[in-house]
């Protein structure tokens, strides 16, 4: 079963300095039929002006992922990590027993545009951990590349969680199928562009639901960049 999740469904805030759409509910947006999905908790498209961003605060116990598609995000955290995450990165912050983090935008004239990803944790209390890595164009284009998994696989980061996470870019003939265990649920996110997900038509922004289907087909992008989430039930 295949549930379409329309971009102009979602949840929205302006704060001014940031804009962000919530796919499930999150702060002052709250809909019980979209508390998550799976293992699946949050997911915030958010832009953060020019000099401005998350000042220090903290997390605990959750897998959180950083994915950005235009300008980049400074980030620092309470366990040493100072860092700048431009697109094709893929940062995991393990939130464990306790994360002190701020997340900012250095530049003087440009928007950050970048997904805020949180993920459940199957173990909880550990020691917080960082993680990034970058995935070059070259190795989504046509294809869905992992870029998270709970053992690393195939260079991916690792998540602290039972859910695998793709990426891909597609572009007119270019297509991907992804076989799918159907006790498990799979989440697409469309970030940009157009693509069809089981032949249902996306756009950015859209996301598509799935529940005990056997396979995954893309087909039919424009300009698309997606984000694929194999989660357990």
């Amino acid at each position: 079963m295949l549930t379409l999740r329309p971009s102009a469904e979602r949840g929205y805030a302006d704060h001014g300095w940031l804009k962000s759409y919530h796919s499930f509910s999150f702060a002052g947006y709250y809909d019980p039929a979209h508390m998550g999905f799976g293992n699946l908790r949050v997911i915030n498209e958010d832009r953060i002006a020019p000099g401005t961003g998350f000042g220090t605060h903290g997390h605990r116990d959750m897998e959180i992922i950083s994915y950005v598609m235009s300008g980049s995000i400074g980030h620092k955290d309470s366990i040493g990590n100072g860092a700048s995450i431009p697109p094709g990165d893929v940062q995991r912050m393990s939130a464990g027993s306790g994360i002190q983090h701020s997340e900012f935008n250095h530049a003087s004239d440009s928007v950050t545009h970048f997904l805020q990803i949180w993920i459940e944790p199957n173990v909880r209390g550990i020691a917080p951990g960082y993680e990034q890595k970058t995935f070059a164009d070259a190795d989504k284009r046509g294809k869905l590349r992992l870029v998270a998994s709970p053992d690393g696989a195939l260079g991916s980061v690792t998540l602290h969680a039972d859910a695998r996470l793709y990426a891909g870019l597609f572009d007119a003939s270019e297509e991907a199928r992804l076989a799918l265990d159907p006790k498990r649920k799979a989440y697409v996110q469309l970030i940009r562009g157009e693509l069809s997900v089981n032949g249902q038509p996306l756009k950015a922004g859209d996301a598509a639901r799935l529940e005990a289907e056997s396979e995954l087909h893309l087909s039919a992008g424009t300009d698309a960049e997606v984000l694929v989430f194999d989660l357990s039930a």
